[in-house]
C-alpha cells in the first residue's frame, strides 16, 4: 500500500508592517493549521509589546517614562533590552536600538524620510548610545540617562517574533515548517519531503535587475534563520541622492558602505541584528561580523566604481554564476568604497 504524501498547510498575516507567511508540512493539516494560527497570534502578541508606532505598546510606555522614572518593563521585553546590548557591544555600535531620535530627526518615524536639519541632527546625536540605556536586572527596570531617548526595534523585534514562533511550532511536534516575514528574516525548521533543506532566495539589487535573471543567491536553510537588510527598503532621493533607513549610529547618516546584507544563523534575532551591523560595517568590516558566531555564513553586496556595477563578498553562501558583475577583492579597513 502506498504512502500518503505529507499534508501542506499555508498561512499567512499582517503584522509588524509586512506579511508573515508559514508554510508547514506533516500527517495532520488540523494540527499544522492549530499550530501555525497559534504561532502568527505569538507573533501579533510580540507586536502588541514592541511596535514603535502603537501607542499602547510597552515598548512606547517605556520611551514615553524612561527618562524620568525609572520604568518596570516585562521579563520578556527586559532580557530582549539586555540581548541588544550584548549584540550592541559585539558590534563595535554598528546595530544600536537606541537610534530611535536618529530615525525621527531623518524622518523615517511614520514618514519615508526627508533631510533633517543640522541641529536636529545634532541633538538626536546627543541621545544615542547604549551608555545611555541603565538596565537593572534587579527589578526590571529601564531608566534612560537623557531626555530624548527613544528606543527602536526595528533591526530586531521581527527576527524575535520568528523565532519565538518557530519556537512554538515546535512545541506543537511541527518538524519541517519555513516561517518568514516579509523579505527580512526566515527560520527553517527541519526540511520540506524529499529535500534536505528549505532553499530562500535572495534578490538583487533592483538597479543591477537588467535581466531577466534576477536571483543572487539561493541559502539552503535547515533549523536556522536567514536575514537580509537593505538600503533601499524604505527610501528617498534629494539632490540624486538616495538615502536609505538604516542609519548609522556611529555617525548619523544613513548607511552608504554596503546596499545589501546577509547573515544566516541559528537565531533569528541575532541574524536579524547582525545583517543590519552587516550592512552598516560594509564589506571591510565583515569580519567583525564572521567572527562572532561559529555558524555564521554572511553575504555584501556594494558598489564598485561604475554607477551601476556591484562586488561581492560572502562567507558560507554561494552565489549564482552571473548574480554579480565584479569579484574585486575585498576591501581593507579603512579604505573608502
Amino acid at each position: 500500500m502506498a504512502l500518503s504524501s505529507p499534508a501542506k498547510v499555508q498561512l499567512a498575516r499582517n503584522a509588524m508592517a509586512t506579511r508573515f507567511e508559514i508554510v508547514l508540512y506533516g500527517s495532520n493539516p488540523v494540527s499544522l493549521r492549530a499550530a501555525g494560527e497559534e504561532a502568527l497570534d505569538e507573533v501579533e502578541r510580540l507586536e502588541a509589546k514592541l511596535s514603535l508606532y502603537r501607542t499602547d505598546s510597552e515598548i512606547s510606555h517605556l520611551n514615553a517614562r524612561a527618562a524620568y522614572e525609572p520604568v518596570r518593563v516585562s521579563p520578556e521585553l527586559f532580557h530582549l533590552l539586555e540581548q541588544a546590548r550584548l549584540l550592541s557591544s559585539e558590534t563595535a555600535g554598528a546595530f544600536d536600538i537606541t537610534v530611535g531620535p536618529l530615525m525621527r530627526a531623518w524622518g523615517f518615524v511614520g514618514g519615508s524620510g526627508s533631510l533633517p536639519e543640522p541641529h536636529a541632527l545634532e541633538k538626536a546625536m546627543q541621545c544615542v548610545g547604549m551608555r545611555h540605556l541603565e538596565l537593572n536586572p534587579d527589578d526590571y527596570t529601564v531608566r534612560f540617562a537623557r531626555p530624548g531617548m527613544m528606543l527602536d526595534l526595528g533591526a530586531i523585534g521581527k527576527g524575535s517574533a520568528i523565532e519565538k514562533a518557530a519556537r512554538i511550532l515546535r512545541e506543537a511536534g511541527v518538524s519541517s515548517a519555513l516561517v518568514h516575514g516579509g523579505t527580512s528574516t526566515s527560520f527553517a525548521i527541519g526540511s520540506p519531503p524529499g529535500e534536505d533543506s528549505w532553499k530562500v532566495a535572495v534578490m538583487r539589487p533592483p538597479a543591477a535587475a537588467n535581466e531577466a535573471d534576477a536571483l543572487l543567491a539561493i541559502v539552503p536553510l535547515r533549523d536556522n534563520a536567514l536575514s537580509v537588510s537593505a538600503v533601499w527598503g524604505k527610501a528617498f532621493q534629494d539632490s540624486h541622492i538616495t538615502y536609505g533607513h538604516v542609519i548609522d549610529p556611529r555617525s548619523g547618516q544613513p548607511a552608504n558602505r554596503a546596499i545589501l546584507a546577509a547573515v544566516a544563523l541559528s537565531s533569528a534575532t541575532e541574524s536579524d541584528a547582525l545583517s543590519t551591523a552587516l550592512l552598516t560595517l560594509g564589506p571591510a568590516q565583515e569580519q567583525v561580523i564572521k567572527s562572532l558566531r561559529s555558524d555564521i555564513r554572511t553575504l555584501v553586496i556594494y558598489k564598485s566604481a561604475g554607477a551601476n556595477e556591484f562586488c561581492a563578498s560572502s562567507h558560507g553562501i554561494t552565489l549564482q554564476p552571473d548574480a554579480i558583475i565584479s569579484t574585486k577583492p575585498q576591501l581593507r579597513v579603512g579604505e573608502s568604497n
